[in-house]
């Protein structure tokens, strides 16, 4: 599959945008080019249980990832390009199966053959202070990109990135199109939030500023402000700290909270967010309790299509963000490297939450059981080869009419490999 026009096409592009500079091609700008193709291979089943519509969600596809980051060009100002090439190609699918995100189509459409896109991001380097503008993938506490299905989110903007100060990381950008994880186009920022009323549910730009600070060895700091154009405005705290308890012990407290309010006349955006969890770890032994509260008159504020919402319950098919709820969490992890299986690593976790609202129900109740288990391979010819299955139950008690994820069973089989070509 490696040898069809589209991944050809894909990988000559990408490739060829990031050397397309001459007056720039100086020594550490080729040395320190990175380069590579990550062939992803995604199942993805989801049944709906007693939705009265369709009834399942079931595809499965090829994906390809290609990446490059050049080196920058000597001098005080360093420039370099960055090239991402996404290709996903269609195993399985079917009209009345569409709509899993792994592949485009909406419920009860069939999905194309392939899908792909190109996205190239220039930049500047100034000690250890980084610009870029163009296609860029942003993980940060106040937004974030998903990865989560066969090709990853983008967005188009502007990004600054500084860790000149020792211990401090500072971040700021511009957001202003995004192209879903199953899109080849870029489009409109959007709400994708819980509760509120939004007249105009687009926005022109999304922007952000804030960081992280290490105040110890143990303890980390984080703040930051964004802001959805004429949506929502938010502050977003973040404390994270790790207290070594003896040897190979450790306990981590992660706490998080957001304060969101409306931005103008166009939406009625009022939540605060508090978030806690806690995990002990002993050996390859993880055991984690979260908490996770909403009060105000809506939920959580965030930035709709493919990203990934800053919450301790945000979890596989749910997110627990819905105006007044309470949810709580255990989650277990081991890793079997510490009994001599390096490579393979399980996880599973219980979420269950109520106090809300949802249409007549009154006292809506929900919950999540989520289960991973992974292994990457550590020699022979399948060295780096990844594999993991993820499986989640959700149930609530209202009838699910239109949000089919409330009550759903789901299968995930993910196969990766990445192939080093530079």
């Amino acid at each position: 599959m490696l040898k069809t026009p589209i991944a050809r096409g894909v990988a000559l592009a990408t490739l060829g945008a990031t050397l397309a500079i001459p007056t720039m091609a100086q020594a550490a700008f080729i040395e320190d080019t990175k380069a590579g193709l990550e062939l992803r291979n995604f199942y993805f089943n989801r049944d709906f249980r007693e939705n009265p519509g369709q009834s399942k969600a079931e595809e499965w596809a090829q994906g390809f990832i290609l990446r490059v980051e050049s080196g920058y060009t000597e001098g005080t100002v360093g420039f370099g390009v960055d090239a991402l090439g996404l290709l996903g190609v269609k195993l399985d699918s079917g009209k009345g199966r569409a709509g899993t995100q792994v592949l485009p189509g909406a419920y009860g459409d069939g999905a194309p053959d392939d899908y792909s896109s190109l996205g190239l991001a220039a930049k500047a380097k100034v000690s250890e202070t980084v610009l870029k503008v163009g296609t860029l993938q942003v993980k940060n506490q106040a937004i974030s990109s998903s990865d989560s299905r066969l090709l990853p989110a983008t967005f188009q903007g502007g990004q600054i990135v500084s860790k000149d100060i020792q211990g401090l990381t500072l971040d700021a950008g511009y957001l202003n199109r995004h192209n879903w994880r199953n899109s080849t186009n870029n489009e409109a920022l959007n709400w994708g939030g819980k509760g509120a009323t939004v007249a105009n549910t687009e926005a022109d730009s999304f922007s952000f500023a804030g960081g992280n600070y290490k105040l110890t060895d143990n303890l980390t700091a984080g703040y930051y402000y964004s802001n959805l154009e004429d949506i929502y405005k938010q502050h977003s705290f973040n404390l994270v700290h790790v207290l070594p308890l003896g040897d190979q012990q450790s306990l981590k407290t992660d706490l998080r909270y957001a304060r969101s309010t409306d931005d103008g006349s166009n939406s009625n955006v009022d939540n605060k967010a508090l978030g806690a969890m806690v995990t002990y770890s002993i050996s390859g032994h993880s055991f984690g309790l979260g908490y996770q509260k909403m009060s105000g008159d809506t939920g959580f504020a965030y930035v709709g299509g493919s990203t990934d919402p800053f919450l301790v319950n945000y979890v596989q098919i749910n997110d627990f963000a819905n105006a007044d709820q309470k949810s709580w969490q255990a989650r277990y992890d081991f890793n079997f490297a510490s009994i001599g299986i390096p490579g393979l690593t399980f996880m599973t976790r219980y979420v269950t939450g109520d106090g809300y609202e949802v249409g007549a129900q009154d006292d809506a109740k929900q919950w999540e059981r989520d289960m991973d288990i992974g292994y990457t391979f550590q020699q022979g010819a399948l060295k780096n080869l990844n594999i993991k299955w993820r499986n989640a139950t959700a149930r609530s008690n209202y009838a699910t009419g239109a949000n089919r994820f409330t009550s759903a069973d789901e299968n995930r089989l993910i196969v990766s490999y990445t192939i080093p070509l530079m």
